[in-house]
């Protein structure tokens, strides 16, 4: 079984962009054996992270679906407050939490 990994990078700002960013992040997780989990991808497709509720909603879910994580993986050069929470819960759970900007920068200029 592979490794279940969450995916922790910023959305809110240049939304679409940080999306974008969200899915190469996992595409470099599954092309280097993990199993990406990244919350702010899926949930963005039907809750509204623009209305105060539904962002809620989005973030207890991502939470939950943290918590059957192995790894964090952090990516990007800010760490927003959203982030803040999600890295504050994995280090609770004693989730590891790694910063992956830098490999994922690596892999990304060799492919």
């Amino acid at each position: 079984m592979k490794k279940k990994v969450f995916i922790c990078s910023q959305l809110r700002g240049e939304f679409e962009e940080n999306i974008e960013k969200a899915k190469k992040y996992s595409r470099f997780a599954v092309l280097t054996g993990f199993l990406p989990i990244t919350p702010h991808i899926y949930f963005t497709h039907f809750l509204n992270d623009n209305h105060k509720e539904e962002r809620e909603i989005g973030m207890s879910l991502g939470r939950e679906l943290l918590s059957a994580c192995d790894e964090l993986w952090i990516f990007g050069e800010i760490i927003s407050e959203g982030m803040k929470l999600e890295i504050e819960l994995a280090k609770g759970l004693n989730i590891p939490v790694l910063n992956k900007s830098k490999e994922f920068s690596n892999w990304e200029k060799e492919r």
